[in-house]
């Protein structure tokens, strides 16, 4: 980060949009928070990007795919590097919504996203992000 760059009141470098897509497309595992039982919960999620949309599938009755139904939720992504100090977050905000037609279901199987949990997933949900944040640490030290 050079003296131009845009840093938030820590210190982190502030990323632009294009720069937190960019990060999140090579991401495997992001994590998803929602309300539960009038409590936040986090799960993790494999997912993958339709454009700026976030897509993850889930069981038809789980807790995830009932608690996301047109609903607020947060998405975050990230990654560290503990030998360097380095690491990134992108977090986006939006609207869940079940993905019910069959040709956008078609559409989305074709993206390639293989649940990671075990058991039928086939409830996808798609989050439309309206705030997208990111933050950056570049290196602090050598690695070893």
């Amino acid at each position: 980060m050079d003296a131009t760059s845009d840093a938030d009141s820590a210190g982190l470098e502030k990323l632009d949009r294009s720069t937190c897509y960019t990060l999140l497309a090579g991401a495997p595992i992001g994590r998803i928070v929602f309300t539960e039982g009038a409590l936040p919960a986090i799960q993790p999620v494999n997912f993958v990007l339709d454009g700026d949309d976030v897509i993850i599938r889930t069981g038809m009755d789980s807790k995830l795919a009932a608690a996301t139904r047109s609903a607020v939720v947060a998405f975050e992504a990230d990654q560290y590097d503990a030998d360097t100090l380095a690491g990134w977050s992108v977090v986006l905000v939006g609207r869940a919504e079940a993905v019910t037609n069959d040709a956008e279901r078609r559409r989305l199987a074709g993206l390639g996203l293989t649940p990671w949990a075990p058991g039928a997933r086939p409830h996808y949900v798609r989050i439309r992000p309206e705030i997208v944040r990111g933050r950056r640490l570049p290196p602090q030290r050598a690695a070893d």
